[in-house]
């Protein structure tokens, strides 16, 4: 298939939308399509001087403002490579991503820059700050970056003597198989790996969201970004592709907790939403469980000629939370709590769980809310194929394989990584367990090297037995961890739940060992919890909230 050119689209829309509100941060600056092409061209001046060519890294670290995502796109349109750091990782680890990467600059948020060392970055040309009103120098380490930071405006006008226009930008031609991102994953079950983006895979993925959204959202709807635009799924569904299409992106710069997101959701009213499964379940626990558990609302939903009208209200009620304007939420990135999802199949919710990786930019399979069938991840998206690894599909579970336009170049750096990964026919080999229907949904069963040996060889996949232990009272996260021949849970439960319930240390120990019992009455004798361990703290987490789970599995349980 002929793949056109990305940076083509970029520069396309921009011209079109040249008057439109493009990017916001939440309840600060508004830029212009022509504002972010103007800073574009500013930007594109300083990495000319200091030394970029193309093919070079730019290496961009912060949280998501409208400055992180012009200095991503000045990247790509100058024909580098953008390097996106996450900016919760841990500064020796933002030092060895710059290293590695062989970055010639940094752009650097104010929250990370206080806790770098430049000096450990000898290889970069420059530092830049990206969250202040402007681009300031914050390391020159050659006389022509200095000179063109200090000069910028002057430089900006000699090249564009003219009032600046849309037909006075023409970015770089990228070429399908060309590395546009270097993203490094953000370490769920390992350390990170720098996987190798090309541009038919950007474009890929931002023609689904076209074929998957544009009937939906038109040139100045809103979508509020909440994922990291630094993690493929944020940076490709809600901030590429709204670019692509004229859309107002509006960055909350801030933790989406629940309080700033129902705000968010209320004001702006997005026409597509993009979230991770814990966001969902906490405001539907804290938001709507509540409200349905007085014994009127209970007893509406056991009498057969109410059920209906009282769905509804939920219903109505989730849709009102959530800003009352979107055609569906898209979940991604772990899976659904079962309880949770079966809510929301329960009262209509238009809502689909989709299935992705880094290494494909990130979409894997997708269907759209109303033909989505619960418990899976969608079917193959346009242009991908996926096959289970198993001599039976439907009923062993078998990793999954996937090959098609959106599958990485490669691990940089790490031929060994890449050769077990990729194999020869071009199948990129997830790691993931799952199992395949006759129309081709796919039911992950849990990641392979998550996967724990019982003690007479059957296969326990313990992402389902967390599903269910999560299901239980006062376990607010948990984990489930194998020690010889015995599993363990550990769990993580909110204070405030203690606090609000008025539960001593003593009965919440009762609490669990009851929790313990009544899980393995459900789950196989070979799957049962010994005993269940209560966390001091939440687990540790990638910026995507999935419980960096290689952190506890030799955790003292004795």
């Amino acid at each position: 298939m002929i793949c056109p050119s990305f940076n083509a689209n970029i520069q396309k829309s921009i011209q079109e939308h040249w008057d439109m509100d493009a990017l916001t941060d939440f309840g600060a600056q508004t830029f212009r399509y022509k504002d972010v092409a103007r800073i574009i061209e500013k930007l594109h001046i300083i990495l000319e001087a200091s030394g970029v060519e193309h093919g070079d890294k730019v290496a961009i670290c912060g949280r998501n403002t409208s400055r992180w995502g012009i200095a991503f796109l000045a990247t790509l349109t100058y024909g580098a490579v953008a390097v996106p750091i996450l900016h919760e990782f841990h500064p020796e680890q933002i030092h060895d991503i710059v290293n590695h990467s062989d970055a010639k600059l940094l752009f650097v948020g104010d929250q990370v820059w206080p806790h770098l060392d430049p000096d450990k970055m000898p290889g970069l040309e420059g530092i830049f700050g990206n969250s202040s009103d402007e681009y300031r120098l914050l390391l020159g380490r050659t006389d022509k970056v200095k000179y063109a930071r200090e000069n910028l405006n002057r430089l900006f006008g000699e090249r564009f003597p003219m009032n600046f226009r849309g037909r006075d930008i023409h970015y770089y031609e990228d070429d399908p198989e060309e590395m546009a991102v270097l993203n490094y994953t953000s370490g769920t079950t390992s350390r990170s790996k720098g996987v190798m983006i090309p541009f038919r895979a950007l474009w890929s993925n931002v023609e689904f969201a076209h074929e998957v959204y544009d009937e939906h959202v038109r040139p100045g709807d809103n979508v509020v970004s909440i994922l990291p635009t630094a993690h493929m799924y944020g940076m490709a569904f809600e901030f590429l592709y709204e670019m692509s299409r004229g859309a107002h992106v509006h960055f909350l710069g801030k933790t989406p907790s629940p309080t700033v997101l129902l705000k968010a959701f209320s004001d702006l009213k997005p026409k597509v939403i993009i979230a991770v499964p814990l966001l969902i379940e906490k405001i539907v626990r804290k938001a709507i469980f509540p409200q349905i558990q007085a014994p009127a609302i209970r007893l509406a939903l056991m009498t057969p000629f109410l059920r209906d009208r009282v769905k509804t209200r939920i219903r109505r009620r989730m849709q009102q939370a959530f800003g009352d304007n979107f055609f569906e939420i898209i979940v991604g990135g772990a899976a659904m709590n079962q309880d949770i999802e079966i809510f929301l199949q329960g009262i209509g919710f238009n809502y689909t769980v989709g299935y992705g990786a880094t290494e494909c930019a990130p979409i894997i399979c997708y269907a759209p809310w109303h033909k989505y069938k619960a418990g899976s991840c969608g079917k193959a998206a346009p242009r991908m194929e996926v096959r289970i690894d198993s001599p039976s599909p439907r009923t062993v579970p078998g990793e999954i394989c996937v090959r098609g336009m959106n599958v990485m170049l490669g691990y940089y750096k790490n031929e060994e990584a890449t050769a077990t990964t990729l194999d020869k026919e071009g199948w990129y080999h997830t790691g993931d367990l799952g199992v395949m229907d006759d129309e081709g949904f796919v039911f992950i069963k849990g990641r392979s090297k998550n996967m724990l040996l019982g003690a007479n060889g059957q296969n326990i996949y313990p992402e389902e037995i967390e599903d269910k232990l999560s299901s239980l009272p006062y376990v607010t996260e948990c984990v489930v961890i194998q020690k010889g021949e015995n599993l363990y849970g550990l769990v993580y439960t909110d204070p405030d739940e203690l606090k609000k319930h008025h539960v001593t240390p003593q009965q919440l120990a009762t609490i669990m060992e009851q929790n313990r019992q009544q899980l393995n009455q459900i789950v196989p004798v070979y799957a049962r919890v010994h005993a269940i361990r209560q966390m001091p703290e939440e687990f540790e987490k990638t910026p995507k909230k999935s419980i960096k789970r290689f952190k506890y599995t030799d955790y003292p349980v004795d």
